[in-house]
């Protein structure tokens, strides 16, 4: 790649406000894709030691502060004092990405509540938009994820979202919980309390 094209690759990551897809590059660049994937590469290298980095993303490519800069990126951004999504939103924003397509009604009865208003505030902010419409009597929107998800989770696609399964307690945890709903917490509690709480009789004292 010649020394314009190559300045001219550098400005577009630079200005960019989304991962540009290789081919897109190639097509601004007039060359091929392999060549631009060759230049990026060489790029990548070039940033070591720097505080920022060529990143995959998304399906494209964009410059990104060094992971190893978090804190002090960190620092800056709370700063700002960034509007934060409220952990009902989290929560759906969580069950959407890993339920994708998904229903409003199918969210809510996973929540266990309305998520209409959460759902749309998601949509306002880019994270989820409407990708389907079920099959079924209704027709019900069904939601996805969008590239912005991607992006602000640093991810190139969802199969790099970790596995759910460590996020789940294990096993014997799950029946120890499940043993104690049963038992109501009653386990340790003295007998002739349950009764009195149940307001019920004592048992008659056995003869002498």
């Amino acid at each position: 790649m010649d020394g314009e094209r190559r300045r001219a690759l550098e400005a577009i990551l630079m200005v960019t406000a989304e991962p540009v897809p290789p081919q897109l590059l190639a097509q601004l660049l007039e060359i091929s894709t392999a060549d631009v994937e060759a230049e990026l590469a060489r790029l990548t290298d070039s940033c070591a030691g720097r505080g920022f980095v060529v990143e995959r993303v998304a399906g494209g490519y964009r410059f990104a502060s060094h992971p190893d800069c978090a804190p002090y990126v960190e620092r800056f951004v709370l700063a700002r004092e960034p509007a934060r999504l409220t952990a009902a939103a989290l929560e759906t924003l969580g069950i959407i990405a890993y339920k994708q397509p998904v229903s409003r009604a199918q969210i809510a009865v996973i929540r266990g509540v309305n998520v209409d208003g959460v759902v749309r505030t998601l949509q306002r902010r880019g994270l989820v938009d409407a990708v389907a419409r079920d099959p079924g009597p209704g027709n019900a929107v069904l939601f996805g994820t969008t590239r912005l998800f991607l992006e602000r989770l640093g991810l190139d696609s969802l199969s790099e979202l970790p596995p759910l399964g460590s996020f789940v307690p294990a096993a014997e945890v799950t029946e120890s919980l499940e043993a104690s709903l049963r038992d109501g917490g009653r386990a340790d509690r003295d007998p002739a309390a349950d009764r009195a709480l149940r307001d019920e009789p004592s048992p008659p004292e056995p003869p002498s």
